[in-house]
């Protein structure tokens, strides 16, 4: 396969890298991920950190999860050379909570430290998380190992920075300057970031498909990698690849 582009896979919240050998109908496909930089409290820095990830390569698709698919957003309005294509699942182009209470909340989580992190901030953010579909998927998946993926990758004062970062960040008015294929791909039940996310997004992105996956919540990436996989492989097939790089798959 020639001129292929590499799957640029950026990680979720937690700042830890993808777990790419659960993505089996990708393997074929060149691909890369990284873990975040900590203690980053801006969305243009994150976008500034994917941007040298991907300086050499000459063509890339950009992979966002969640807080990932904001950095993807945020690199991809710059129209960089190389950017072929976009995937966003359970992302957002503004912060969607829009309850002043709620925000207030997620300010204070942001601050707790020790103790109160690890019982309170990552129990409530597990809960968040948390999807009546996420034990039906490929991997198994319950509120325990929402907090414990947290656990073992993400510190406090990272968690509290990217809280900052996802709160300020606010792409909406260009949205249109996504220059690229772009496919958003929604959980069909997902009450950390919710519906309208989505829909503003697709409306306000020029070439944008969106795909809902049915019984899915928004840890979906983990609980169904297979459907997930290829929701974007079929993305690729149809929008992105060569004729001759689709001959070959097949």
């Amino acid at each position: 396969m020639t001129n292929e582009p590499t799957l640029v896979f950026i990680p979720c919240f937690s700042g830890a890298p993808w777990d790419l050998e659960q993505l089996t109908p990708l393997a074929y496909r060149p691909q890369r991920t990284f873990r975040l930089p900590e203690d980053v409290n801006d969305m243009e820095a994150y976008a500034d950190a994917v941007a040298a990830q991907v300086a050499d390569l000459d063509e890339y698709v950009l992979v966002g999860d969640s807080f990932g698919a904001n950095i993807a957003l945020a690199l991809a309005v710059r129209q960089p050379a190389g950017l072929r294509g976009l995937v966003m699942s359970g992302g957002f182009a503004a912060n969607p909570i829009s309850s002043p209470l709620w925000k207030t909340a997620m300010r204070l989580m942001g601050r707790l430290r020790g103790d109160l992190y690890r019982q309170l901030v990552l129990r409530a953010h597990a809960h968040r998380l948390a999807s009546p579909h996420d034990r039906e998927g490929q991997i198994p998946w319950s509120e325990a190992d929402s907090r414990h993926l947290f656990l073992a990758n993400t510190p406090a004062i990272s968690f509290g920075a990217r809280l900052t970062a996802a709160l300020a960040a606010d792409y909406t008015d260009r949205l249109d300057k996504v220059a690229v294929p772009t496919l958003i791909i929604t959980p069909s039940h997902d009450k950390l970031i919710g519906e309208e996310a989505a829909q503003i997004m697709h409306t306000g992105i020029p070439d944008a498909d969106e795909i809902v996956l049915e019984r899915t919540g928004h840890m979906f990436r983990f609980t169904h990698p297979d459907t997930y996989a290829r929701a974007v492989e079929a993305f690729l097939a149809e929008r992105i690849d060569e004729p001759e790089v689709a001959g070959a798959a097949r």
